[in-house]
């Protein structure tokens, strides 16, 4: 027989009437492990969306750039794929460590409230009364529920630290490692395609061609990014596009003007 809290996960119109009591530990366990698993896959898809983003623009920043300049095919081929394995490892080393450095914050946070549970019951149980006062729960409730919280000290620890700090006392989903791949993975494969056309495309119109499809997928990117954002699909595709094209057109006049001003030969006519 399968179970009713499967179906009862995909039907919202049943439980809208249904009263706390009625709900089954399974259900809850199943529900919160799916809203859990949710909001992992949500920081995953930031860390691609991010990745993606500036390994678009910023490798259209630099072929348009150097194909303003004058720079022959192979130059810019270069100077694109060198831009792209150097973004790649900048930034899975950068969201590696910054992941790993935050997680070590937040474990010696954790730790001094930990302390302060141990050592000083009587001041934890005070802060979380007042932070639930704060929140709108009247003084007396607010007491209790910081009482009945003080008498398991793991609970009360917990409540601390999520309401204090705004963190998690169970490591969250994923692990720094995979959250640098998926970084790197999504800034390789945005470079790529402002790279494509001066692959097939003579200088000038490779600068168009690659200008537009870079700012075809980022757009597509945002269309795709209000899926999980509640967005309008227009309007974040929209502002993606501007920046994108900001970056784009910033690179390719800067790479016609700068040369002259040094002395160099810039874009010819």
């Amino acid at each position: 027989m399968s179970d009713p809290a499967v179906h009862l996960l995909d039907d919202e119109d049943a439980r809208a009437g249904m009263q706390a009591h009625e709900f089954s530990d399974a259900f809850l366990e199943a529900h919160l492990g799916e809203e859990r698993r949710r909001a992992s896959l949500l920081g995953e898809i930031r860390e691609a969306v991010f990745g993606a983003q500036d390994g678009l623009v910023s490798t259209l920043a630099v072929v348009s750039a150097v194909a303003g300049a004058g720079t022959d095919r192979f130059g810019v081929l270069v100077a694109g794929l060198a831009a792209a394995l150097a973004g790649i490892f900048s930034m899975a080393a950068g969201e590696y460590l910054s992941s790993k450095s935050q997680r070590e914050i937040f474990d010696a946070q954790i730790v001094d409230e930990r302390r302060e549970v141990h050592e000083r019951p009587g001041e934890a149980e005070a802060e979380i009364a007042y932070l639930f006062a704060e929140e709108g729960l009247p003084r007396e409730t607010a007491n209790r529920v910081a009482r009945a919280m003080a008498e398991h000290p793991d609970v009360l620890l917990k409540t601390m630290v999520e309401k204090e700090l705004g963190l998690a006392v169970e490591p969250e989903e994923g692990s720094p490692m995979q959250g640098a791949l998926v970084m790197g993975g999504a800034f390789g494969l945005g470079s790529i395609v402002p790279i494509l056309p001066h692959i097939f495309a003579g200088r000038d119109m490779a600068v168009i061609a690659s200008t537009v499809a870079t700012l075809g997928v980022l757009f597509g990117i945002g269309v795709v990014k209000s899926l999980w954002t509640h967005r309008s699909w227009w309007s974040s595709g929209l502002e993606i596009l501007v920046i994108g094209a900001f970056a784009g057109i910033a690179g390719y006049f800067f790479g016609s003007i700068l040369p002259g001003l040094l002395g160099a030969p810039g874009v010819s006519a």
